[in-house]
């Protein structure tokens, strides 16, 4: 448990975080600072194009610092001097806004004030109302792109967009999680300037702007760290990108911490979600992480945090520092559930699925403190947390594009139980959270894409296809052949949401059904949603659930599902303000005692009495 009174060290480290930001920052007109953390150098110069070599002066922590008469737009790159190193080697600052080209490129001065704001007094909004919408930037045509869909967006009920990472990695063709120069947005989507016009906009609309942030690993090409900070990582933990970044140098966090306040602050983000913080080894970071977030923001911004977290630590959501966590859990049970898998991480949740998604209704995680079958435990007991201490999703980057082939769950499971299951998601108090093509349901698949170096390349195909080597469908070497190579164009180019065919007689059935749900429940969920208490869910039979909730104003949200192929006995239930159903009469139906197969329904309950059944 992270107790608060454990991180008494922490505090200490953020009270000495009063060192120079690193990378280039304009002091004023004309006149720039530069910082770069290089405790292994002999010697660090900064050349900047257009005037001679400046050597930077070495301070006692590690940093070397220069101030140089240049501005906003000026390009540079250090050049890293080791013992006996006549040369040195350029390298590009790892704490730059911006590259002119790709990662190897020279590195770019960006003065963040010249960019004027429209929507200046923009606070963001109350987490419990959040509908996140997942989307690639690159996918939709980068920054410029993004921002033709957001009337779109705001029309359809969501309230925030999450874009995935946008620091600078190899190439113009990325997820993002291969990102090397975390404070640089990469150059393929748009400039600094390019991505605030996108925030600034989304805020005219009413819409938030999350951004997925990668602080546990650093991408396998243009990571130059180690040649002049070799303290940045430690030999003693490999992670499954490589040595450990390590969190226990107080340098190591500021420049993690600074990047998060980069993206709030100069950006005017409305939130951060941080990927995979189970592969950062010293949790007290996240403790200061957070803390520090909290007292540098004013605190009438609504500012959220959200942790992708294999480890399940309820403890991190216990407080007022994180806001919420990705459930996987909801999705992994419901995944099973609707599609009949069993392989790879899905094995964990076979066994009891009804049960199981019974318990997550209740109780937020399945796994809290339980062993796996891969024989190991993890988890805290998560049920004194509210509902909306979740986002819960059927689909996002991973679950779908870390599939071979990249499928959707509108070609992996029928129609009927796919909108059965959308009303869970959509109506339930926890966050839900969408992938981009998910509302019309679009068949296009999301795989993964990549643009190294051919060596690199190859390496990434075979891995790529060695990951799947035991499951059933490519046991065989041809049958692994089949799964895209994803350094290919086309890979990327068959990622690309269909936008167009969204309105469509094939797909507008779809989208008018998210479009419905999501207007219930900014009408009828959301008001009612902070405060809101699980009030329990049992298996009905094999995949079917009752679940309860009491809102905020005493009334309770009755959701019953039934994924299976068969009526399920409800046991009758109380008459309730009906919100929706699947298909007409199959809430009457599960109040009368049975709700049909592949159906759902949703209502309110006024004035619950004792003859509701109790979950």
């Amino acid at each position: 448990m992270f107790g608060q009174t454990q991180f008494q060290e922490t505090r200490l480290q953020k009270d000495r975080l009063q060192t120079p930001t690193f990378g280039a920052q304009v002091v004023e007109e004309g006149l720039t600072r530069f910082v770069l953390w290089a405790p292994g150098a002999h010697r660090v110069d900064v050349e900047v194009e257009g005037l001679p070599s400046v050597t930077m002066n070495q301070e006692s922590d590690g940093c070397a610092t220069a101030d140089v008469a240049c501005g906003h737009g000026a390009c540079y790159r250090y050049r890293v001097f080791n013992e006996d190193d006549e040369r040195g080697s350029l390298v590009p600052d790892p704490a730059a806004r911006a590259q002119a080209g790709d990662i190897d490129g020279p590195s770019v001065v960006i003065d963040p004030n010249r960019y004027v704001w429209k929507n200046p007094t923009w606070q963001g909004r109350p987490w419990h109302e959040t509908v996140l919408y997942e989307l690639h930037a690159g996918a939709l045509g980068g920054f410029k792109g993004v921002r033709q869909h957001l009337p779109y967006l705001a029309e359809l009920g969501v309230t925030a967009i999450e874009l995935m990472p946008v620091s600078e990695f190899p190439g113009a063709r990325n997820w993002g999680y291969d990102g090397v120069l975390p404070y640089a947005v990469e150059a393929s989507y748009g400039s600094p300037d390019e991505m605030k016009e996108l925030i600034d906009e989304a805020h005219s609309h009413g819409l938030m702007v999350f951004l997925d942030v990668v602080y546990n690993h650093f991408g396998p090409d243009g990571n130059y760290l180690a040649n002049y900070a070799g303290a940045f990582f430690r030999e003693d933990l490999v992670t499954p990108w490589g040595p450990s970044i390590d969190f226990r140098q107080p340098m190591v966090r500021r420049y993690f911490i600074d990047n998060a306040l980069m993206w709030l602050e100069e950006y005017r983000l409305d939130g951060l979600r941080f990927d995979a913080v189970h592969a950062i080894s010293e949790k007290d970071f996240l403790i200061e992480l957070a803390e520090t977030i909290r007292a540098r923001i004013a605190p009438e911004r609504h500012i959220h945090l959200v942790l992708e977290n294999e480890g399940n630590t309820a403890s991190l959501l216990s407080t007022d520092q994180f806001t919420a966590q990705w459930n996987d859990d909801w999705h992994n049970v419901m995944h099973v559930l609707l599609t009949g898998e069993q392989e790879g991480y899905y094995s964990d949740f076979v066994d009891n699925a009804t049960p199981r998604l019974a318990r997550c209704l209740s109780e937020g995680f399945i796994f809290q403190g339980d062993t796996s079958r891969h024989g190991h435990s993890r988890g805290e007991p998560s049920a004194h947390l509210p509902p909306t201490a979740f986002v819960a999703f059927l689909q996002n980057h991973d679950q779908t594009g870390n599939r071979a082939l990249g499928e959707r769950l509108s070609v992996l499971t029928d129609a009927e139980s796919l909108a059965a299951a959308t009303v869970l998601l959509l109506l339930s108090p926890m966050v839900p959270l969408l992938f981009m093509g998910e509302e019309w349901g679009s068949k296009r698949p999301f795989l993964f894409f990549t643009e190294h170096n051919e060596e690199l390349a190859q390496a990434v195909r075979e891995g790529r296809r060695a990951e799947f080597a035991d499951f059933s469908a490519f046991l065989d070497e041809k049958s692994r052949e089949q799964i895209p190579d994803p350094n290919a164009l086309t890979t990327f180019e068959a990622s690309i949401p269909d936008f167009d065919v969204r309105e469509t007689s094939s797909y507008a059935a779809c989208l008018a059904r998210y479009r419905t749900l999501l207007k219930l429940r900014h009408h009828h969920i959301v008001p009612r949603l902070k405060g809101a208490v699980a009030l329990g869910a049992k298996a009905l039979g094999d995949k079917a659930v009752l679940a309860r909730w009491q809102m905020n104003d005493e009334t309770h949200l009755v959701i019953v599902l039934n994924l299976g192929e068969h009526p399920a006995a409800t046991l009758g239930l109380g008459v309730g303000q009906l919100l929706h159903e699947t298909d007409e009469g199959v809430a009457k139906a599960a109040q009368s005692g049975r709700i049909p197969p592949r159906a759902a329904a949703a209502w309110l309950r006024h004035n619950p009495g004792d003859e509701e059944v109790s979950a």
